[in-house]
């Protein structure tokens, strides 16, 4: 068993709200609804940071996906849990909390996730854990729409919800619930 496999994370309800905690195992072989955060991380030149998943992870192995993933432990925000993910997976303490763009319901897409989506803005170098991804790469917006276009296959399918809603909104400052 991996390590992650035995990580408590809480079970919602239909509406984001606690019932329960269980073992990530279990949440995913029984499509429980949980949390899950991704984060968007760009730089001031408008490139986007996409990392490729862990082939050993067992929700989409070596796809790409975005800058940074994670669910939410139990008894942890969504908030806390941003900047933890961002701390653990690309090394950056960040100082102020990165905006929060909007929340995709649970569904089988998203791997029945309620997900929090931030966007955080940074030219500070990225410390890449190896443990969690494959490799990452710093691309242009129109470079993801092509290779989506190309080769949707190569990206997880919460990364197509994701980037699809982000497009539609991206010059929108609002914080929404989808």
């Amino acid at each position: 068993m991996r390590a992650e496999d035995s990580e408590i994370l809480s079970v919602v309800d239909d509406q984001d709200q606690v019932i329960g905690q269980r073992r990530r195992d279990d949440i995913h072989r029984l499509s429980l609804s949980h949390r899950a955060i991704h984060v968007l991380v760009f730089r001031q030149d408008g490139k986007i940071f996409l990392q490729k998943r862990g082939r050993h992870k067992q929700e989409s192995p070596g796809l790409w996906d975005s800058s940074v993933a994670g669910h939410v432990d139990a008894g942890e925000t969504y908030d806390a849990c941003c900047v933890r993910e961002i701390r653990e997976e690309i090394g950056i303490r960040v100082i102020e909390m990165p905006k929060r763009l909007f929340k995709l319901v649970a569904s089988p897409q998203t791997g029945m996730e309620f997900c929090w989506v931030y966007r955080l803005v940074t030219d500070l170098k990225l410390v890449l854990d190896y443990t969690e991804m494959e490799t990452g790469q710093w691309v242009t917006q129109a470079q993801v729409d092509q290779w989506l276009s190309d080769s949707a296959e190569d990206f997880a399918d919460s990364f197509h919800l994701i980037w699809r809603h982000f497009s539609q909104r991206k010059e929108a400052d609002l914080v929404e619930c989808l």
